[in-house]
């Protein structure tokens, strides 16, 4: 549905509202300030409708903005992503959009590795889901067990895998540098 298809359909929903609320336009016009003519031209398709105009009649009738406008419907917001594997670990994208915040859940298969610390533009929180993940951050080496997180400037080296205890299942949050996860809590009741 394009934007010309959009305001089209204003018209008869002004209209239509108008009507089922048993309202003139002489009423309409008293109310809102805008006169009988423009309401008339906005209603047949002769006015394009704008904020200026909209507002008021929303108001006027009580409804939100986007029952006036018809305002597409907001499309499915599942993130359906095909599992990617890289260097033995499985990643699913949990963000659609490219750039930016990028969200993933991850799964490392138990293995032991030697750390091999590396360093790029960006900040990354990790949040451990099931099993044990061992992060080497400067020179922090630390195990985060289900429930702990992290959050790190990647341009500091650092490393994260399995501990070779067993599989880990974490998810990771990445940004470009500057971005940060901001997490909003509760204030805790006295």
């Amino acid at each position: 549905m394009t934007a010309d298809d959009v305001l089209a359909g204003v018209g008869p929903r002004l209209r239509q509202v108008r009507k089922e609320r048993e309202v003139t336009l002489a009423a309409l016009s008293e109310t809102t300030g805008i006169s009988v003519s423009t309401l008339s031209r906005l209603e047949s398709g002769l006015r394009k409708p704008s904020l200026e105009l909209l507002l008021p009649i929303a108001q006027a009738h009580q409804v939100p903005l986007d029952e006036l406008v018809g305002a597409p419907p907001v499309g499915d917001p599942r993130v359906r992503s095909e599992p990617i594997v890289r260097h033995g670990r499985t990643h699913w994208p949990l963000t659609r959009q490219p750039g930016g915040l990028q969200a993933f859940k991850v799964l490392e298969p138990r293995r032991a590795e030697e750390p091999d610390p590396r360093t790029h533009e960006g900040y990354e929180w990790l949040y451990v889901l099931s099993g044990r993940l061992r992060l080497v951050l400067g020179e922090h080496d630390v195990v985060l067990s289900a429930g702990e997180a992290a959050e790190f400037d990647t341009r500091v080296p650092h490393w994260f895998g399995s501990t070779g205890e067993g599989p880990v299942e974490f998810l990771s949050l990445f940004g470009p540098q500057g971005e940060r996860m901001h997490v909003r809590a509760r204030p805790a009741r006295p």
